[in-house]
């Protein structure tokens, strides 16, 4: 049976959304919060021609908002989930086969772009709340507009939000692309501010504002908090209220019953407070809620150097988004807004799109799936940070991925499978080597998982394993790590955790340290990293530290788990082999060389080397050169580095980058042939510089350097004098008698720059700067003239230096 349903703004704008798609394959849509966009755009679809033969896919940006959409929904037609709509996410799915929709989360939309390009079977592709700009989101944009652009141009794609930073969407998409705008529906909402006071206890100061809220206003109460934990807290202190008030929380944690009943009214007729996570800000309204509390935190990912994973992090909300809470206060009736900080606290406009702030090891992965090799090759709102990428790629290759092409391996192409992190996937890829997949699905699920236990030893945590009985945190780490071994095709059981280091060294092979005392570590990335010694781990000869303070020269470890240096070997088949390693000994200014088997930077075994190998005694050279961040240029080689600089600056890239940091990234270009035979620093400063730059321009350039910045400029006395080109313009320093005759500044580059006078006086002091010498003759020379005819009585200053003889000694010559 249907559900009657009230009127919203957006129904009135469905038959131009309708009409757009018909006519159009990419469309936006702005929609205010409350228009109704969520739940009545993507059914309204289901029967245009373009969509009959084919499924909708609604890419919600939260679990919650995923259930929740499917299941009113479905309820408005009078169905139950999985029916003609439902929803599918990692882990849990509802879907049959006459599903007409499906609402899926963002990493779903992306494992059915990997796994089909062509997405047979769906017609479009509704992208909503898009402004909250999920790495997820912006990808599977990315992707699908790729595949809309080169595989199916009657594929639809609609971006909804309730605010959308438009320009940037049409440099995606173009100028073409239809833009529908529908206002909200929103009452009066007051604002009040109840600014918490710091040294004070945080939960308390909560519940006496949600008491004094309760006082003050009619209906119900919303109350944002950033987390799980701060929502149980709140809860705790609020048990005492009057049976009258109910106390609901609203999270992602909750099943989709729970979550249902608190979104509705009370059946009994109670007030409700619901306490709830960012979940409640968009996608899901929350009915007869008349007063919003707002804490004013969010949690959003944020790549963890601690471990190495993206989690999610408490900040201070941005405005946009408390705008978006505050207007849930009126959504039905006039309300009330309580924000619990200063009204002068300052808040950024908008926040960060999450790929200019994430780990990007994902990111790099999928790409390569995708068979990217540069980005540029997909069309993005916010381009992948050039540096956040690198590093992504290169933890990548690191594990085993991708080769130095950027392309997947065979390993890669297996990690494929597991919809967890690289680092995860590779071990439990790897697992089966040691015939520990159980063991791995257990691990990979508790460090994706929200783990609150402060247990440092993995072995120890994992010998608490939970069963399938087990609720909450532990209940989901159960099923997690049961989905991953139903993707294995094996059992949970597990007999000890013995190979449990090895495989935290598959995931995090730069994270493997040795002892060096107990309690301090050398890590294989460099660095140290300390454990408190009263701890077992910190005698360990070696350990696994998988979390980490981010400090890069002595960390703080939090968990880890032991691992055997002799198992190294089999993990890591290069630390079966030898190689020379150099290190530079700064005060004696030369190398000093050892054969060693490491892992990075961990030795494992060392000899004494007899010779040290021409490639690696340069290559040494070079990281020393580097390390010290300057060259050994004498001034014959700096004025050719500013000529050359010169020349680029002028007459453009045709002429070569030789600025210090460029000449110092490409040492073994220029620097590398001519190190033969040396192994120190002092023999590499005495190398003749300038001509070693000079042999690396080609002929025709080596001609036109002379012709276009030359060394020396001859003036009207017959002398050659030499200009100074380590400034931004060249600079000729010349006595003034020197340029008597002549009327205009000299000139470089055929003609196009005039020089830099730097005029003298006969003892050579500075008299005067001009790049305009006829300007100066005719307003400045006269000053200078009966300054200096007293000074230096013996040397010319004709009346008009322009016809005067120009002479570089004393005698009078007029």
């Amino acid at each position: 049976m249907v559900v009657a349903v009230e009127t919203l703004p957006i129904d009135a704008r469905l038959d131009d959304v309708r009409q757009a798609l018909r006519e159009y394959s990419q469309v936006l849509l702005v929609a205010e919060p409350g228009a109704g966009k969520t739940t009545r755009v993507p059914p309204a679809l289901l029967d245009e021609p373009w969509c009959r033969g084919g499924k909708l896919l609604l890419l919600e940006p939260r679990r919650v908002a995923a259930r929740l959409a499917a299941r009113y929904m479905a309820e408005q037609r009078g169905e139950a989930v999985g029916e003609s709509i439902g929803y599918r996410m990692r882990g849990d799915s509802r879907v049959g086969p006459t599903t007409r929709m499906e609402v899926v989360t963002q990493g779903v939309l992306t494992r059915m772009l990997q796994d089909d390009p062509m997405l047979e079977g769906v017609a479009g592709i509704v992208f909503d709340e898009f402004h909250e700009r999920s790495l997820e989101a912006d990808l599977g944009l990315a992707l699908a507009l790729d595949v809309q652009e080169g595989l199916r141009e009657d594929l639809r794609l609609l971006v909804m939000s309730a605010t959308l930073d438009v320009e940037a969407l049409r440099s995606v998409l173009g100028d073409t692309a239809p833009l529908i705008e529908c206002p909200g529906r929103a009452f009066p909402v007051e604002t009040r501010y109840r600014p918490l006071h710091r040294r004070g206890d945080t939960t308390e100061q909560q519940a006496v504002v949600v008491r004094e809220a309760l006082a003050e206003n009619e209906g119900d109460l919303l109350v944002f908090l950033p987390g799980v934990a701060d929502i149980r807290r709140l809860a705790r202190n609020l048990a005492r209220l009057p049976e009258t008030v109910v106390v609901h929380e609203l999270h992602g944690r909750m099943t989709l019953d729970a979550q249902q009943r608190a979104l509705r009214r009370d059946t009994h007729g109670r007030r409700r407070i619901v306490l709830a996570t960012a979940i409640a800000e968009s996608s899901v309204t929350v009915d007869g809620v008349r007063t919003v509390i707002d804490a004013g935190f969010e949690r959003v990912p944020v790549f963890q150097p601690r471990n190495g994973m993206t989690r999610l992090a408490t900040q201070r909300l941005n405005r946009a988004s408390a705008d978006q809470r505050r207007g849930r206060a009126g959504r039905q009736a006039p309300g009330s807004c309580y924000r619990l900080w200063a009204e002068e606290q300052p808040l950024p406009a908008h926040g960060e799109p999450e790929i200019v702030q994430a780990d990007l090891s994902g990111l790099a992965f999928e790409l390569a799936r995708w068979g990217v090799k540069t980005p540029e090759d997909l069309p993005w709102i916010t381009p992948p940070p050039t540096s956040a990428l690198a590093a992504g790629r290169n933890l990548l290759q690191r594990l085993g991925i991708l080769d130095e092409t950027h392309s997947l391996t065979p390993l890669g192409r297996a990690c494929a499978r597991w919809p967890t992190h690289p680092r995860l996937a590779v071990m439990l890829e790897r697992s089966e080597e040691w015939q520990a997949t159980p063991l791995a699905c257990w691990l990979a699920a508790l460090l994706e998982g929200r783990d609150s236990s402060d247990e440092s030893d993995f072995a120890v945590r994992l010998a608490r394993r939970p069963d399938a009985r087990a609720q909450g945190a532990e209940g989901q780490w159960y099923r997690d790590a049961r989905r991953l071994a139903d993707l294995a095709g094996c059992r949970l059981d597990v007999e000890g955790v013995t190979p449990l280091g090895e495989l935290l060294a598959l995931a995090y092979p730069e994270r493997v340290a040795q002892r060096i005392e107990p309690g301090r570590f050398k890590l294989a990335s460099g660095g140290q990293a300390v454990l408190d010694p009263k701890q077992a781990l910190a005698h360990a000869e070696a350990l696994v530290a998988v979390e980490l303070d981010g400090q890069t020269r002595e960390a703080r470890i939090f968990r880890a788990a032991e691992v055997a240096l002799s198992r190294l070997e089999a993990l890591f088949p290069e630390t079966r082999h030898w190689q020379a390693r150099l290190e530079w000994l700064e005060n004696e200014g030369r190398l000093q060389g050892e054969e060693v088997r490491a892992l990075g930077e961990l030795i494992l075994e060392r000899r004494p080397l007899s010779r040290l190998p021409e490639d690696v005694v340069q290559s040494a050279l070079i990281q020393a050169l580097r390390k010290r961040g300057r060259l050994p240029l004498d001034n014959d080689a700096e004025q050719l580095q500013g000529r050359i600089a010169l020349l680029r600056r002028e007459l453009g890239d045709t002429w070569p980058d030789w600025s210090t940091e460029a000449l110092l990234d490409s040492l073994e270009t220029w620097l590398a042939p001519h190190l033969v035979g040396i192994s120190r620093l002092d023999a590499v400063e005495r190398l003749p510089m300038a001509r070693l730059l000079l042999d690396a321009l080609a002929w025709s350039q080596r001609q036109a350097l002379d012709e276009l910045a030359p060394t020396h400029l001859q003036v009207p006395s017959g002398s050659r004098i030499r200009l100074d080109y380590r400034r931004e313009e060249p600079v000729l320093a010349v006595k003034l008698q020197e340029l008597f005759g002549l009327g205009e500044t000299p000139r470089v580059i055929g003609g196009r720059l005039p020089v830099v006078l730097h005029l003298l006086s006969p003892a050579r002091r500075p008299l005067q700067v001009t790049r305009d010498l006829a300007s100066f003759w005719a307003n400045g020379y006269p000053e200078v003239r009966k300054d200096m005819r007293g000074r230096y009585p013996k040397h010319p200053w004709p009346d008009d230096p322009t016809t005067a003889i120009p002479t570089a000694g004393s005698k009078r010559r007029w």
